[in-house]
């Protein structure tokens, strides 16, 4: 056994506060015990680490160039190892879980296919530090990011709980009608509740029945209107369509004084708004499939067939657009009129719908592939009108009471937007007296109540809120443990070969 002395220091910013001398072992287990949480224990910054370095080391730098200094990959094992030699595949991924991330996660690919090759060269399901830096070094700066708790909900686990909560709250509401003038509608158990959301860095969380197909309906409105700005840029979309909320109902023959729809959110707006867009399904589901991070997106025929059958409302709307020449030169209003069908026909799951309202708070980048869908000029946009007009004749209540971008469907759903924190997904089938999910109205407003998300929340003096996006506890304390643990790797790998 290695019993060369190790001498460390705690240390504030101003002095030396304590010092001690021990063995190998015991150094480590110090530097363990000092971060006690996964997350806790990792350098703020790379530089962190080497300012601290060369402030204790006076041949920091040859071992530098040695190759003979913990990385990240070392730093993440030691972190999670917690004083063991191996650490077991399956404590991996349930600490990476508790960061909000998923084995899934298309930016964590070629770490999971490692994992799993490499597994199978172990007998006991485990992963020493060598194999755990071979399967982690592909994606080492997410995983980083995740352990020093740098993603935008810091302390993912908690708010998940507070989530849980409201869902509950929530679930107890008996009151509303599943909507019913089309069969596929009508058959949905009002039973049905559930909640995804999103994070604008991939953290995800469900509760309830997360995977259960439903049609958009409405909730394609703003989709479909950034898709359209996205393609043709504002100036144009905007010679067809207003901005202004109509304070009509959403299925009105009404037209504003320019003789343009409202906006893009009542079924007049929406259906010029679909005549802006490529003619086709395969256009629109390639950008929902890209907005969905490719999780699912799919179509109900048979709702498309008796919204056809039964859209005479919106067949009688049609006809009031064209005759007041209310759409593009040489459209074909019928082929509109199915296209439009078609789209509010479009099927997701709350989890895949969670994605999609989070590439809008994500200024138009999907979290979890990182590839940009919208422009930024799309989703400013269709956030704003969101925020004005998405609510049906609740909108007004909704801005000012939850004070989020959110739009609703006669399915149940309403995608809610949390700019540059998170979307969600909120779907159940009873429907208010104004087309509302009963549930997702009463649990953004809890949502809102316990966080202070509100577009008018004082960030810095709205204490009795809380407020997510900040980590708990004194973070100065955490650095000191993060350059604490540094040194000990460091002073360890002096004597042992780290590398």
């Amino acid at each position: 056994m290695n019993c060369s002395l190790y001498h460390f220091r705690w240390i504030s910013p101003d002095k030396i506060i304590g010092s001690q001398s021990c063995d190998r072992q015991q150094a480590a287990d110090v530097a363990f015990t000092c971060c006690h949480s996964y997350s806790d224990a990792m350098p703020l910054s790379p530089n962190d680490t080497e300012v601290f370095n060369k402030s204790m080391d006076p041949d920091y730098e040859l071992r530098r160039k040695a190759g003979i200094l913990p990385s990240l990959e070392d730093l993440l094992f030691y972190t999670i190892a917690e004083g063991q030699e191996k650490i077991p595949a399956h404590k991996f991924t349930t600490a990476l879980k508790a960061t909000g991330l998923r084995t899934g996660d298309p930016r964590l690919k070629e770490c999971m296919e490692m994992l799993k090759v490499t597994l199978k060269t172990t007998s006991d399901g485990a992963l020493d530090r060598h194999l755990f830096k071979k399967c982690v070094q592909s994606n080492i700066v997410l995983l980083t990011q995740a352990f020093r708790k740098k993603f935008v909900i810091p302390d993912f686990q908690p708010f998940c709980a507070h989530i849980d909560e409201l869902y509950d709250n929530a679930k107890n509401l008996s009151g509303g009608q599943v909507a019913d003038y089309i069969p596929q509608l009508a058959r949905f158990s009002p039973d049905l509740w559930a909640v995804a959301l999103c994070t604008v860095d991939g953290q995800r969380h469900t509760v309830g029945d997360t995977k259960v197909p439903f049609c958009l309906q409405s909730c394609v409105k703003p989709l479909k209107y950034a898709i359209a700005v996205h393609d043709h840029g504002t100036e144009y979309v905007h010679r067809f369509i207003g901005k202004e909320p109509s304070g009509l109902r959403f299925n009105k023959l009404f037209l504003n004084e320019d003789d343009k729809p409202h906006n893009p959110m009542v079924n007049a707006g929406a259906i010029v708004c679909t005549s802006l867009i490529k003619v086709g399904c395969v256009h629109v589901m390639n950008f929902m499939n890209k907005m969905a991070g490719n999780e699912y997106v799919g179509f109900s025929n048979a709702t498309f067939q008796s919204e056809r059958e039964s859209g005479d409302r919106n067949f009688a709307i049609g006809y009031y657009l064209k005759e007041k020449k209310c759409f593009p030169e040489g459209t074909d209003m019928t082929s509109i009129l199915d296209f439009y069908f078609q789209l509010c026909s479009i099927e997701v799951t709350c989890e895949s719908a969670s994605v999609m309202a989070a590439t809008l708070a994500n200024g138009g980048f999907c979290p979890i592939t990182g590839e940009r869908v919208l422009s930024p000029e799309a989703v400013r946009n269709t956030l704003s009108l969101m925020h004005s007009c998405g609510m049906y004749d609740f909108s007004g209540q909704f801005a000012f009471h939850v004070g989020l971008p959110a739009k609703s469907g006669v399915a149940g759903g309403i995608l809610l937007v949390v700019p540059n924190v998170m979307g969600i997904m909120c779907w159940s089938p009873p429907l208010d007296k104004l087309g509302n999910s009963v549930r997702g109205i009463q649990f953004c407003t809890d949502l809102v109540s316990l966080c202070n998300f509100h577009n008018y929340d004082n960030l810095r003096h709205f204490a009795k809120k809380l407020d997510p996006r900040r980590e708990g506890g004194d973070q100065r304390f955490f650095t000191y443990k993060f350059l604490i643990l540094s040194h000990f790797l460091l002073l360890i790998g002096q004597h042992s070969g780290l590398t």
